[in-house]
């Protein structure tokens, strides 16, 4: 993609400056993705959400516990770090499908595994969980999480982000989301993607979408990370942030569509 403007530029590296230091002290943050099986590249999405984390000198864990994912090796549930595979400097992984359930307590919630995945991977400064949205929210429910969504330029992808929209905000309540839509940037219909999005949210289930950043498929993977994805990252672990500090509620407004 190409690069922001030189201040955005600048504005990122002091924002990347400050959770280096913030994470010198601090616990793990949790971004959460929700899967939509209508996204043929979120394979994609995913590695440039790790390319714009090592942007800002973190460590990523991809946990990766969508339906879609590979079975966890049969060594998850006695030795959770050796399942970790370090796939570069910045980057591990781990094969999670089925894996949240396995650690669900009385109250039908997964924490036990957000406690887990902590101590399984102890380079990892930001740990992104992918996964449906019955996971995510079995997973989070405790947390002031603004969940990724992703979508695409097809009716069936954007439906089924509205779809996990809508779930979320029902189950957990969460009801102000971020927006990844992997899509030509130039293209006629791609503008107006995130907007009717969230268009249909305001209107119909009174939630938000915060940030939408549209990811180019075409884009050179060895690229300097999109800005706008790198700020939307670190507000995303900004507001894991007031999980800890019980702030105030989020606000709701209309989207930036990048």
């Amino acid at each position: 993609m190409l690069p922001g403007p030189p201040t955005n530029a600048r504005a990122a590296n002091d924002q990347a400056a400050g959770l280096r230091r913030l994470f010198g002290t601090s616990r793990k943050r949790f971004v959460a993705l929700a899967h939509n099986a209508e996204v043929a590249q979120a394979t994609l999405a995913i590695d440039r959400l790790c390319d714009a984390a090592a942007a800002l000198g973190l460590h990523t864990l991809v946990v990766d516990a969508a339906d879609s994912a590979p079975a966890p090796h049969e060594m998850a549930l006695l030795d959770l770090p050796s399942c970790v595979e370090a796939l570069s400097d910045d980057v591990s992984y781990l094969a999670a499908r089925g894996l949240p359930i396995r650690h669900v307590d009385a109250t039908g919630r997964c924490g036990a595994f957000l406690q887990a995945l902590e101590h399984a991977a102890p380079q990892a400064d930001l740990v992104l969980v992918h996964a449906g949205t019955v996971d995510l929210a079995r997973l989070f429910a405790e947390h002031r999480l603004r969940p990724l969504l992703l979508g695409a330029d097809t009716p069936r992808a954007m439906t089924e982000a509205y779809a996990a929209l809508k779930r979320l905000a029902q189950r957990p309540g969460w009801l102000a989301h971020d927006l990844l839509i992997v899509a030509d940037p130039h293209g006629p219909r791609t503008e107006r993607l995130g907007e009717s999005l969230a268009e249909c949210a305001e209107r119909f289930l009174g939630a938000a979408i915060h940030d939408c950043v549209v990811i180019d498929p075409r884009a050179d993977a060895a690229a300097a990370p999109d800005v706008r994805l790198v700020q939307l990252l670190r507000a995303q672990m900004a507001q894991d942030l007031l999980h800890d500090s019980a702030a105030v509620p989020l606000a709701h407004h209309a989207p930036a569509v990048h």
